[in-house]
């Protein structure tokens, strides 16, 4: 700047050049924040899609594995529900402590009075606080001292870390996950990896600024969740011996061997991978052709016959693992020895009732009588035939019809009639996940789609949910169109564990329902952990 007296002009422009200055240093802090933010809000975002990977497939894919195979894992599956609660109950608490220093540091990311995202930039002030966090772990701001809170966080880390060392601990298979628990959720730091002689908890909360101390809480939540899904990953790990190579395939079909006409069955198909590897051997079976037991079955005399043995595989650690086998089936008479017996059955293709107005498919048989024989009355219905031996029923009025099938064979003209129940169709029930009444936490709420569907109802019936109210306590319902709950996500911010909310009054549009009207579809409830 200029030496010596300087006129007016020239102060002025110097003041101008502080000014300046000033507003540059202030508005660089703030892009740091801003970039801090938006990092902090990806790792969240990272997070929840471990959560989900975890829940929807590795867990439900062990779930199975203990429900079919309990010898392997049952104890896993056992062992990693006690991990999943402790890890948790870490993440809500975590949850719980980063709503805590936003609220004393005066952060918003709804704004209460417009109900609008508040921009990063008004809450500048509160992002670059520290004496929230400070307090919130030490006791007076006092580093040396440690406050309740912060010891309750690092007994939660600790509690976590000492299970997964001390029940995965002595299996080799399981190191790496040990390592990397003792690791991510370490509350001290190892005396060789000191940081400034600060301890973990004064390097990661002391005089820290909000955005730094959400940061890290964000970070111990991402490790657990991490931690979680290297136990599951580790859990579904083969267990046979890896020198057996499962690179057959088969196609194969399970379903009932014999099947009475009109009632309920199904077939369930799935594809198995086998291996012709001597060290599989199977038991109860005649002959063995490329890794298959073939076994000849009885069919001497009329009745239930059952067969059955063992798969013994060799597993990982060389021991034996024996897998039992059965099957069930009847012998029963050809054609030649029901041809001339009498009799008749008729039932109803999808359940023991016809709905009204839908159109019910019909089987119907009488013993001895060809199949394209036959006829169908149902008075108080519209009948219409959909091949040998099936209708079509749809009954138009009253609680119960009278089914009458008639036929003509070697014994003359035989008919015999049935009394059904006709029922409304019922109420359809709204649903998040596949239920009525669901527990999330608040976070999850704006991620959910409406549903609906009839449970347990055979018939090819689909919704589509068009619009619904949302309420939450001390508030006025709110309509919401479509059937995603992504606009309630500034209304849920507020919600704690042990709120709930309200999905009600749904609107939906049917297909298989033919010209009924729409009944009222049931509420969700939604419990907040």
């Amino acid at each position: 700047m200029a030496q010596g007296k300087q006129t007016p002009r020239q102060k002025m422009i110097n003041l101008m050049y502080l000014v300046f200055i000033a507003m540059m240093a202030l508005n660089i802090d703030a892009e740091i924040i801003r970039s801090y933010y938006e990092s902090t809000q990806s790792l969240k975002d990272t997070r929840m899609l471990t959560e989900n990977k975890n829940t929807e497939i590795f867990e439900v894919t062990l779930a199975a594995k203990a429900a079919t195979v309990p010898d392997t894992y049952a104890q896993p599956w056992e062992q990693y529900k006690v991990l999943k609660g402790k890890i948790d109950d870490l993440v809500a608490h975590v949850d719980q402590v980063k709503d805590k220093v936003k609220k004393d540091s005066e952060f918003f990311e709804i704004n209460p009075e417009t109900n609008q995202p508040v921009d990063i930039s008004e809450n500048f002030t509160a992002l670059n606080n520290n004496t929230a966090t400070t307090q919130y772990f030490f006791n007076d701001g006092d580093e040396t001292v440690p406050s309740k809170n912060a010891e309750i966080l690092k007994q939660k880390m600790t509690d976590v870390r000492n299970y997964i060392t001390q029940t995965f601990g002595n299996n080799a298979n399981m190191k790496s996950l040990v390592d990397r628990a003792d690791k991510s959720l370490r509350t001290e730091y190892p005396k060789e990896n000191k940081l400034d002689d600060k301890n973990w908890l004064q390097s990661k909360f002391y005089n820290q600024p909000l955005i730094a101390a959400i940061s890290n809480l964000e970070i111990i939540q991402n490790d657990a969740r991490n931690v979680q899904s290297d136990a599951l990953a580790l859990m579904l790990q083969e267990k046979v011996d890896a020198s057996i190579k499962f690179n057959q395939y088969d196609a194969i079909v399970k379903a009932p061997t014999d099947v009475v006409q009109g009632t309920k069955a199904e077939a369930t198909v799935y594809l198995a991978s086998y291996s012709n590897s001597d060290k599989i051997r199977i038991s109860g079976v005649s002959r063995t052709e490329n890794g298959k037991g073939i076994v000849g079955l009885n069919t001497g005399g009329l009745g239930e016959r059952k067969i059955g043995g063992t798969i013994t595989v060799q597993m990982a650690n060389g021991e034996p693992v024996s897998i039992p086998y059965t099957h069930t089936y009847n012998v029963i008479a050809g054609q030649k020895e029901v041809q001339f017996e009498t009799g008749a059955t008729v039932s109803a293709d999808k359940m023991n009732v016809l709905y009204r107005g839908l159109e019910n498919p019909i089987s119907g048989a009488i013993l001895g009588v060809d199949n394209s024989r036959l006829s169908l009355s149902a008075p108080g219905a519209n009948v219409k035939s959909a091949g040998a031996g099936k209708w079509i029923v749809t009954p138009t009025s009253g609680t119960t019809i009278k089914l009458t099938v008639s036929g003509t064979g070697p014994r003359g003209t035989q008919s015999k009639s049935f009394d059904f129940r006709v029922k409304g169709v019922p109420n359809a029930q709204g649903q998040i996940r596949d239920k009525n009444v669901v527990s999330m936490p608040a976070t999850s709420i704006s991620k959910q789609l409406v549903t609906a569907t009839i449970p347990d109802f055979d018939f090819p019936v689909t919704f589509t949910v068009t619009g619904f109210k949302f309420k939450i306590a001390g508030r006025a319902a709110t309509y919401i169109t479509g059937n995603s709950l992504q606009s309630v996500d500034g209304m849920v911010k507020s919600l704690r564990s042990g709120d709930a909310a309200w999905i009600f009054d749904i609107e939906a549009t049917a297909s298989g329902l033919g010209n009924q009207r729409l009944k009222n579809i049931t509420p969700v409830v939604i419990n907040v952990q």
